[in-house]
């Protein structure tokens, strides 16, 4: 999400917040406005209703409002921001507490742990004083909102909780304000979400609400906007918003798993072991998060290992309507599960079911790299027939002496368990990737090994079980 400010963070998140929500623009490129222009692909269904049933007060009073919220422009063009977030969400693990918690730290904190018992019935306020205060937003948002409208919410939420954690803070906010480029979203948009947040918050944390609380959200606003905001635009001067991509193959390995292979209409640079956010012309502004099935190839193509699921709109669609020559969009790479080729560790490599995509990605961007370094490879299914790249995988270690490839077969899926079987594993980095239970229950496991928190290397959780 794209945010106005009115002072730069820089590399930190300090900002004294002046200037209620006030978009300060980015210092421009030279290349400023000469952006090719993208025709959206994507446009909306018209007369799609508010999300809820609820229907707020049409404004609160005018000395509430957020001064400058008049400013988000009406043109159906532009994508305002939307419910998903492209980076990923601060672990605890990673947001170790500050040594003294400041001021403003302390009064979100209180606010979060007053709307935490009603955090749906905040999202519902948020998103219907959003679309009643400023309707002609609502058809640019996806036309059903139940599976991710409090992607936006809950980004903003958990940025501020993390205000004082600067490292993995700017980190974040920097992954969110380029990853929503692709939805459009401009500065003067913004000053309709600060408004919002300040409203659904005031509203159900009214026990401990006051002067002083608002204030402190102000500046905390304040301050992930600009970083979200210079991110956004140094980006800009980079990269596209998003990639059109052309579907030229695709494999139905099972009933339910197809291997898609896309051409993008231009230069996608990656690395082994990243994802991206993907959108398809059947749902149009529903994003989904996929791995690339391989390291960066010659030809550019880009692979992605697609499970459908039951209700799931954008793997249905992938799986069982996408064909060659249709074409899909693509967000820009994210994710941190990269090889450090400056080390001559082992790699530890647990992948179960499609969560095998970015594991077989790793091991070639090993053979490319040229180093001798030892790679294990966990491939866990629960059946057979779950194996789906079990040859894939097999004729790698054929030709890589330095891979070892173990398949799991286990209908309670329980891969680490067999890890625990080698090793030792004190000289190897290890990489997760899989159903949410099976990482969670892969970094006890490794944990308890003694693999220490800094060597264990996996994509949140929470961004990747939303990949359906």
């Amino acid at each position: 999400m794209d945010a106005p400010t009115t002072t730069s963070a820089d590399d930190s998140t300090s900002g004294d917040g002046g200037g209620w929500f006030t978009p300060r623009k980015p210092s421009r490129g030279p290349q400023d406005g000469e952006q090719q222009h993208r025709p959206d692909a994507s446009a909306p269904p018209a007369g799609e209703a508010a999300p809820d049933a609820f229907t707020p007060p049409a404004a609160e009073p005018e000395g509430r409002r957020i001064p400058g919220a008049s400013a988000v422009p009406a043109e159906p063009q532009t994508v305002p921001p939307q419910a998903q977030s492209t980076a990923p969400p601060i672990s605890a693990q990673q947001a170790k507490p500050a040594q003294q918690a400041s001021p403003d730290a302390l009064l979100v904190q209180r606010t979060m742990a007053e709307i935490t018992p009603v955090a749906d019935k905040v999202t519902s306020y948020f998103y219907a004083l959003l679309f009643t205060r400023h309707p002609e937003l609502r058809a640019l948002f996806p036309v059903a909102m139940d599976t991710q409208r409090d992607r936006i919410l809950k980004a903003l939420l958990t940025a501020a909780e993390h205000i004082d954690h600067t490292d993995v803070l700017v980190s974040y906010l920097k992954n969110l304000g380029r990853g929503h480029r692709k939805y459009g979203t401009q500065p003067e948009h913004y000053p309709a979400v600060g408004e919002c947040l300040i409203g659904a918050l005031s509203r159900y944390a009214s026990a401990v609400w006051d002067e002083e609380t608002e204030a402190a959200w102000v500046r905390t606003y304040t301050t992930i906007s600009q970083v979200m905001i210079d991110a956004a635009a140094e980006d800009e001067l980079r990269a596209p918003a998003w990639w059109f991509a052309e579907v030229v193959s695709h494999d139905l390995r099972t009933s339910d798993i197809a291997v898609v292979t896309v051409r993008p209409d231009q230069p996608y640079p990656f690395l082994a072991g990243q994802y991206t956010s993907l959108e398809t012309p059947w749902w149009p502004r529903v994003w989904r998060h996929y791995s690339f099935a391989s390291a960066p190839r010659p030809d550019g193509l880009l692979s992605f290992h697609v499970k459908a699921v039951p209700a799931g709109w954008v793997s249905n669609a992938l799986v069982h309507h996408a064909r060659p020559g249709d074409v899909l969009r693509l967000g820009p790479p994210t994710g941190s599960m990269t090889v450090d080729h400056t080390t001559d560790s082992g790699l530890l490599c647990l992948g179960g079911g499609t969560g095998i995509a970015p594991i077989k990605a790793l091991v070639e961007d090993v053979a490319e790299h040229g180093r001798r370094r030892p790679v294990e490879v966990f491939y866990g299914a629960r059946t057979d027939h779950d194996l789906y790249d079990i040859d894939t995988m097999l004729r790698l270690q054929q030709s890589h002496p330095w891979l070892a490839v173990r398949p799991v077969v286990d209908q309670r899926a329980q891969l680490p368990d067999a890890v625990r079987e080698y090793g030792p594993w004190n000289e190897y980095d290890a990489y997760l990737s899989g159903p949410p239970g099976m990482i969670r229950n892969g970094v006890d496991a490794l944990r308890d090994i003694g693999i220490p928190d800094g060597r264990i290397r996996h994509d949140s959780v929470e961004e990747l079980v939303m990949s359906d």
